[in-house]
């Protein structure tokens, strides 16, 4: 007797049916064979499995309860777990990033001009995993979810010493305040 797909297969198939159609929550409990779980399916597909499944969270143009599939999902097998950062580091990461963007600067909870919505912030590592990095705390960073989405294995170097220096150098005495409060708070703990 042949068994029948589970609820995360199920939802496979339908998202792969409906690629860049809006579809809301409904079909997707439907489509999932009535499933309580069905919503969190959707995200083991988003977090473990790399699919492309977006929401109002993530696009100003879905409203809350409405998803999209916006192309094709990786092949089976080729996408890497972003869950091997645990929870602890998790945290220690966006404590020590001050829950800012590192790329942008914007701060959790602040608005999106993109989106439109709560900024929401990932980890993201520094030197990309596809380039030998690792997910340790020092090779790992705060990212908003605009930046993270265009960093994708274009992981940027660092700004050097340098670099850095001849910025603050460059900004008002006000700015160059702010930036040294900014440190002293940042490197209280360190």
């Amino acid at each position: 007797m042949a068994r029948s797909a589970g609820s995360k297969e199920k939802l496979r198939r339908f998202l792969l049916a409906n690629k860049n159609e809006i579809v809301t929550a409904r079909q997707l409990q439907v489509a999932s064979g009535g499933a309580s779980e069905w919503a969190r399916r959707v995200r083991e597909l988003r977090q473990e499995e790399g699919w492309p499944v977006m929401s109002d969270k993530d696009r100003a143009d879905l409203k809350p309860g409405e998803y999209r599939l916006e192309g094709d999902p990786p092949a089976r097998g080729t996408y890497v777990f972003a869950g091997s950062i645990s929870s602890k580091l998790r945290a220690q990461v966006l404590e020590r990033n001050g829950y800012t963007c590192q790329m942008c600067g914007v701060a959790a909870a602040d608005i999106d001009e993109s989106t439109g919505r709560a900024v929401r912030l990932h980890i993201g590592h520094i030197v990309d995993k596809d380039h030998g990095g690792r997910a340790e705390l020092g090779n790992l960073r705060a990212l908003c979810s605009t930046c993270n989405q265009g960093a994708k294995n274009i992981a940027q170097e660092p700004p050097g010493w340098t670099w850095l220096l001849s910025q603050i150098r460059r900004a008002s005495v006000d700015d160059q305040r702010k930036a040294l409060d900014w440190l002293r708070k940042k490197l209280e703990g360190a």
